[in-house]
Order: structure tokens, then C-alpha cells, then sequence
């Protein structure tokens, strides 16, 4: 039996996730600033399609990427230096994640719904939702957007409008995250995508050990700056 969140702002020990489906925690609760920085500062996300109940997962296993293990392909590394494009942060919020909302490969839509939308823009308006855009003449072609916690950041979903978009955006995320200290993202689940960026499985034990440690960490707040342009002037 999963456990209802009431207005109490608590939820269980994720020592009590279920084994199947894999992470699930706990429903119900809301999605106030206060309890989404409770539940990500202890290994929790939610996750749920519009029209369900709040899902709250904690899975055995998360997919992190440690930013000195970035992977740079040969090819990606050439669209990096060739291909025209500009990084900015914090300047789209809102459209970003209503990107990764949109449908994609003819599925009807994503779990990102208006809901989530209203609550993480109040997470960015509060300092502590970022967005990382790829823009190409003017026009936002990809990106991806996340949660800062001291030095963790964890990731939540990304879009591509032209190919290598998001990748574009990704590796700027991950080389300005190290450079501010930042010593683990968060992927969540396994995709093919993140595994060719270095993103890789640990057990739920090393990776509450590790946020445990980097949440504490002092970290840049409120709006982050960055800008980086591969386009001629």
C-alpha cells in the first residue's frame, strides 16, 4: 500500500519505495516550493501524467551524471565547434519547459503537464529552477531545464527542435555546473541518449550519500548568468 501525503509537509523513508514498480514512494501532497525542495534535498521527484494523483519515486537505482565524466563524441565534439548556435540561461524559462511538454514521436504528450509548469516556474522565480537554451538566429531550438539544490543539480527533461540541439545545451550545462562546483547531476531514469553523454547507474545508497554531502554546499542563487555564442557576429 502506498502511503497519501497529507498537508503535512514529511514523506516516508525512501527505504519503504517499492521494488515494483521500482521507486514509487508515495501520492498525493502537492507541489508547493516547500515540499519539492524537501522532497528532491532527500532523493525524491515527482512524477505522474496529468489527471493522476501526485507520484513520488525514489528508484533503487538513478542515472547521474558526475561532470568530469562528460563524453564528448567526435561528432559532437565538431558540431560544438562548426555549427552555429548560441547558449543562454534563464532567459526562456517557461517556454522551455512547455517544450518539453509538447508531443514528440507521435506520442500524445509528455508527463509534464500545466501543473508541473506553474509549480517549477515558481521554483525558477524563487532562484532555484534553471534553464539551459540552445538558440539558433534568434529562435529557441532546444534545451533543458532542472532544479539547484547547494551543488546538486538534478535534471528533469530536455527538447530538441533540430538535431543535437539538446546535447548542445547539455554540454554547456555540464562544463558551467563543474565550473561552479557542481560535482553530480541527476538523470533520473537510464536513456541511451544520456548514457552516450557518460551518465551512468548508482545504487540509491551511494547517491543519497553523495546529495547528502553537496545540498549543504553554499551555491550561486537566484537567476544564473551565462552566455556563450558560436555565431558570427
Amino acid at each position: 500500500m502506498v502511503p497519501w501525503l497529507n498537508r503535512e509537509l514529511a514523506f516516508p523513508s525512501v527505504e519503504n519505495a517499492l521494488i515494483e514498480p521500482d521507486g514509487l514512494l508515495a501520492a498525493g501532497g502537492d507541489l508547493s516550493p516547500a515540499r519539492l525542495v524537501l522532497g528532491y534535498s532527500q532523493g525524491i521527484f515527482p512524477w505522474f501524467s496529468p489527471g493522476e494523483p501526485i507520484l513520488w519515486w525514489s528508484p533503487s537505482e538513478r542515472m547521474v551524471l558526475f561532470p568530469s565524466e562528460l563524453r564528448i563524441t567526435r561528432s559532437l565534439a565538431k558540431t560544438l565547434r562548426n555549427h552555429p548556435y548560441e547558449i543562454r540561461v534563464d532567459t526562456a524559462f517557461r517556454e522551455v519547459m512547455k517544450a518539453c511538454a509538447a508531443p514528440r514521436d507521435g506520442q500524445p504528450g509528455t508527463w509534464i503537464g500545466p501543473g508541473m509548469v506553474d509549480a517549477y516556474c515558481h521554483l525558477h522565480e524563487l532562484g532555484l529552477a534553471h534553464s539551459f537554451e540552445t538558440w539558433q538566429q534568434g529562435v529557441l531550438v532546444g534545451g533543458l531545464y532542472g532544479v539547484a539544490l547547494g551543488r546538486m543539480f538534478y535534471g528533469e527533461s530536455m527538447f530538441s527542435r533540430v538535431s543535437n540541439a539538446s546535447k548542445l545545451a547539455f554540454v554547456h550545462m555540464s562544463r558551467h555546473l563543474q565550473n561552479c562546483g557542481f560535482a553530480m547531476i541527476d538523470c533520473q531514469m537510464y536513456t541511451p541518449h544520456l548514457a552516450s553523454l557518460g551518465a551512468r547507474r548508482i545504487p540509491r545508497h551511494e547517491f543519497l550519500a553523495t546529495l547528502k554531502e553537496l545540498v549543504g554546499l553554499s551555491a550561486p542563487e537566484g537567476m544564473w548568468s551565462y552566455r556563450y555564442s558560436n555565431e558570427s557576429p
